[in-house]
């Protein structure tokens, strides 16, 4: 039986004690390294953090060691581990597969750091990335925290649930993330050494979850929940499975559309699932093909978000440097990589999230899908519960109910685009957009312009179009007909909301 690192929880335990001893947290790191190391670490240039750790006081030592050992990458006196881990000898280390001797001194086998996030600083435990340790990552690697871990734990609906799936958990941080809002937590994977390190985690956090090994849906056949969580390994490739936290052994994009497929099977009804997916693309045009076929093939409500178009050079590169490979081998599986797309006729990988709810009636379902690729327009856990509410109003409110409605502005900007010309600046479009609101952007013209700065919730929707109507000398009803799907998309987009 293979054995795995942390496997005894009472190392886990006292490993807990000497962390918190030493102030390994974020705020005791972040006062360690100070505004300008601790950002540039952040932004992967590293040696002023290095530096900071050397200009430090006696009683913080044990935490600038830490912060070498784990954050660092660096291989310290045997000496200033063994004072650094209070409680805990650093045999004992060794034999639980923390750290290691060299004949340079002690060093770190895994990457354990604070994570700080929802009033919360937890501690994650997972394997080393490639730019921590020489050559290239282990096939059976557990990822830490990323930016798609973080995009995706920003990105779920935070409401109680009473049973939550976390599929594909890797290190466990999207079930740390639900341990403040959900009950009971099943988290899966099909990684023996994931589940034994996201064991190691949650113990670390004062907290256990169901974990069970096996692929996708199986390891929970016939069970059903409230919340569906998923950062699975998606990449697409030839079905080989060289590193199990970004392979799914599945051909192509199997593996998000097997999850988009089958996930209402085990939705409650008003269930969830959120997820981060990519996509094959044949054409650009239609890059939205294969990603709806999968939705409309589930029968659940959709919010599909595409944030990325990759080309197959770039997102092949991003993903053979991700594994550390030498130069010879990192290029040879590229440009087999490519060949393999070339012969599919893949021009692009769509990359982004995938929020999905099963109806309560007997409906059809609701499925919007749609490219936000800008900048500060990221999906979060609120704008997707906001999205979701805002979709079930309009689906369920007559056109007569919102002229009766009093409706407000949200704070917006009114933005107007110009082309110069024989008679100076000439206005070409104009829009109003929400700031922070995914795709929350509502070309205008001069009448919706001022509908939309009259919605101040003192009078109801009909009256204004009426005034409005009025004023620019044409039939109130025809510009109540020209002017309601506007009215809804600005609703949908949280430009307007209606006054209770």
């Amino acid at each position: 039986m293979t054995a795995y690192p942390l496997a005894d929880s009472a190392l886990v335990d006292a490993l807990g004690n000497a962390l918190r001893a030493a102030d390994f947290s974020s705020d005791g790191i972040d006062g360690l390294l100070g505004d300008q190391a601790g950002q540039a670490l952040l932004n992967g240039t590293w040696w002023p953090a290095l530096r900071a750790t050397r200009r430090v006081p006696v009683d913080k030592q044990a935490l600038a060691t830490l912060v070498r050992l784990f954050l660092l990458g660096s291989t310290e006196p045997e000496s200033e581990v063994d004072a650094a881990f209070a409680g805990v000898a650093v045999d004992a280390l060794v034999d639980g597969e923390v750290l290691a001797r060299d004949e340079d001194g002690i060093r770190a086998l895994l990457d354990i750091r604070p994570h700080g996030s929802d009033d919360s600083d937890y501690l994650v435990v997972a394997d080393q990335d490639a730019s921590m340790r020489p050559g290239a990552v282990a096939h059976d690697h557990v990822l830490g925290i990323g930016g798609a871990s973080m995009s995706l734990a920003q990105a779920v609906i935070r409401t109680p649930a009473a049973r939550a799936l976390d599929l594909g958990t890797g290190c466990g941080v999207q079930a740390l993330h639900m341990n403040g809002h959900c009950g009971e937590i099943v988290a899966t994977d099909t990684n023996p050494r994931a589940l034994a390190l996201a064991a190691a985690t949650a113990r670390l956090n004062g907290t256990a979850w169901d974990l069970r090994e096996g692929s996708l849906f199986d390891p929970v056949e016939g069970e059903s929940f409230d919340l569906i969580v998923s950062n699975p390994p998606f990449v697409v490739g030839t079905g080989a499975q060289d590193y199990i936290y970004r392979d799914s052994g599945i051909v192509g994009d199997g593996v998000s559309r097997q999850l988009i497929e089958n996930a209402g099977t085990h939705l409650k009804p008003g269930g969830v699932a959120q997820l981060l997916a990519n996509w094959i693309v044949y054409d650009e045009d239609e890059w939205d093909h294969r990603v709806r076929s999968w939705v409309e093939a589930s029968g659940l409500d959709a919010w599909v978000v595409q944030r990325e178009l990759a080309d197959p050079i770039s997102y092949i590169s991003l993903w053979v440097s991700d594994a550390g490979e030498s130069s010879a081998d990192a290029a040879r599986r590229g440009a087999d990589w490519l060949d393999w797309f070339e012969r599919e006729g893949i021009v692009g990988i769509g990359m982004g999230s995938v929020t999905l709810r099963k109806p309560v009636e007997d409906r059809s379902a609701d499925v919007v899908i749609e490219e936000i690729a800008a900048a500060g327009q990221e999906v979060t856990g609120f704008e997707a519960q906001a999205w979701f509410s805002r979709r079930d109003f309009l689906r369920t409110t007559t056109d007569d109910g919102l002229l009766a409605a009093r409706l407000r502005t949200s704070p917006v900007f009114l933005e107007s685009q110009s082309l110069p010309g024989d008679d100076g600046w000439q206005q070409v479009g104009a829009s109003v957009t929400r700031p922070g609101g995914p795709g929350a952007v509502l070309g205008v013209d001069e009448v919706l312009t001022a509908l939309i700065a009259g919605c101040r919730g003192e009078v109801p929707l009909g009256a204004l179009i009426t005034l409005l109507a009025q004023f620019h000398g044409v039939d109130a009803d025809a510009l109540t007909e020209a002017a309601m799907p506007s009215v809804r998309e600005a609703i949908g987009r949280g430009i307007l909301f209606v006054v209770e």
